[in-house]
């Protein structure tokens, strides 16, 4: 899949997946309408009212203020960049060139269907090509664009397709297992349901081996 570059280091549309010539540009765009914070709080109080329920009610007056204080830190991911966490990497690696593999990287995140949480694992490899970043980079890339309504799929593409702008590597693999409450809450209702989604790039796309290298690692029980 082909990678674009944005201002601001998205590169995959949040809502599909795909690739955008230019998605920076529409983020730009929602932020120059962003509402204001009273404006924000408005609108909880009119979803309160609309419920049937009294905002002005001691127990609910200042629900407003703590739900956009709670939005804002569930979806700090859109004041970050993941392509910024990339930047600093290292040269002298002594010429390794096998698989880095960071496993089980706790992942919180919200789907754009329900603004429902879903909760799980992501599993990030990539094969370097003369340049390695630090492995918390890896987990901070996943944290920014879990902090950002989309979809598991999308997610797992924006995570693999940035590190493979960025770094440039000979491959990454991505592997995310998570649990959705729009399945175990309601709807369906199975609590024990879980979604898992992965997206290869280079050797891991084209190459049966390194596939199978990466399922295995990730699959292996931990140490």
């Amino acid at each position: 899949m082909a990678s674009a570059a944005s201002e601001n280091g998205t590169l995959i549309d949040p809502g599909t997946g795909s690739v955008t010539k230019n998605p920076g540009v529409r983020l730009k765009n929602a932020a120059a309408r962003r509402p204001t914070r009273q404006e924000a709080e408005e609108a909880v109080r009119t979803l309160l009212a609309w419920t049937g329920d009294d905002p002005e009610r001691p127990g609910l007056v200042s629900t407003p203020k703590r739900v956009v204080e709670a939005f804002e830190e569930r979806f700090c991911g859109y004041r970050e960049d993941p392509a910024a966490e990339l930047a600093r990497t290292f040269e002298d690696v002594s010429g390794y060139c096998d698989m880095i593999l960071l496993r089980d990287v706790r992942l919180e995140s919200h789907c754009e269907h329900h603004i429902a949480p879903f909760t799980g694992l992501a599993h990030v490899a990539y094969v370097p090509h003369g340049r390695v970043v630090g492995l918390s980079k890896l987990a901070r890339v996943v944290d920014i664009f879990a902090h950002r309504l989309q979809v598991q799929e999308a997610l797992t593409a924006q995570i693999a397709e940035t590190i493979q702008h960025v770094l440039k590597p000979q491959g990454v693999a991505v592997m995310i297992r998570a649990n959705h409450q729009c399945m175990t809450l309601r709807a369906v209702n199975q609590p024990t349901a879980a979604m898992v989604t992965t997206h290869f790039t280079g050797v891991f796309e084209t190459a049966q081996s390194w596939r199978t290298r990466f399922l295995q690692a990730v699959q292996a029980p931990g140490e």
